[in-house]
């Protein structure tokens, strides 16, 4: 994300990349599960389901914020999360700012 986000955006993109403790990408080609899970100012949790944004050799999954996700200005926490067959790969804890709006 590189542009300002702000309250009742529609159509911003969260697209973390999954990586091994030494920052190298993973494959979740065989993710059963994408979620991008999200904790707003007040401390409200959620979990939203992601896509790949290529097919998950690299890595890299997304999630477009919809109608009534960016309700509250603040700062954010984000954290991309995949289940495979074989494991289950939470990731390091973004935060980011979602600001007001003049009206």
């Amino acid at each position: 994300m590189t542009a300002e986000i702000h309250v009742g955006a529609v159509g911003p993109v969260l697209r973390p990349t999954i990586k091994d403790q030494a920052g190298t990408a993973i494959s979740v080609a065989d993710a059963t599960l994408k979620q991008i899970k999200l904790e707003k100012p007040d401390g409200t949790r959620s979990a939203k389901t992601a896509s790949f944004y290529t097919d998950g050799t690299d890595g890299i999954i997304q999630y477009a914020f919809v109608a009534g996700d960016l309700d509250v200005a603040g700062d954010w926490k984000a954290e991309a999360y995949a289940e495979t067959p074989t494991r289950v790969i939470p990731t390091s804890i973004h935060t980011f700012t979602v600001h007001g709006n003049i009206y």
